[in-house]
């Protein structure tokens, strides 16, 4: 069962600099339900990838002819699918980082003044790019009064 789809992630916040892709939280009410998310997903063509290491977030990749690709041949997908409990830690991250974006403009255009000056810097090493937003995006956190649960 899915309890909502929450748009989380860099398009999802009105006027921010983003790559065109749509980061998607797909959440159920438990991880018992993560299973069943599995199999339905995969009769539309999502394979299950496993946490990538981020405790909390299951992610999705879709594979087939109608993945656009980037001209290096990369693929490029539109979209990011994610699986996550009611109860994520990561869910409540996504969410709160999201919601104070919104609520905050300042803070959203300073955040892609940084995103466009790491790409700039790290075009060909996303690790780095992620790395610089790190502590803007955990000041943002704190801002929004999200603390992570031990």
């Amino acid at each position: 069962m899915i309890l909502k789809i929450e748009h989380v992630g860099s398009t999802s916040v009105p006027g921010l600099a983003a790559k065109p892709i749509i980061d998607l939280d797909v959440v159920v009410p438990s991880r018992q339900c993560l299973p069943d998310a599995i199999s339905r997903l995969a009769t539309l063509g999502y394979a299950h990838e496993g946490d990538l290491g981020v405790a909390g977030r299951e992610a999705f990749r879709r594979a087939g002819n109608d993945v656009p690709y980037h001209e290096t041949r990369r693929t490029w997908m539109s979209h990011h699918l994610y699986v996550c409990d009611a109860h994520s830690q990561e869910l409540a991250r996504h969410i709160a980082f999201r919601d104070f974006l919104r609520a905050n403009p300042d803070q959203a255009l300073a955040y892609g003044n940084l995103k466009r000056q790491l790409a700039a810097q790290f075009p060909h090493d996303m690790d780095l790019y992620i790395q610089g937003k790190q502590e803007f995006v955990e000041d943002i956190l704190r801002k929004a009064g999200w603390v992570k649960q031990s």
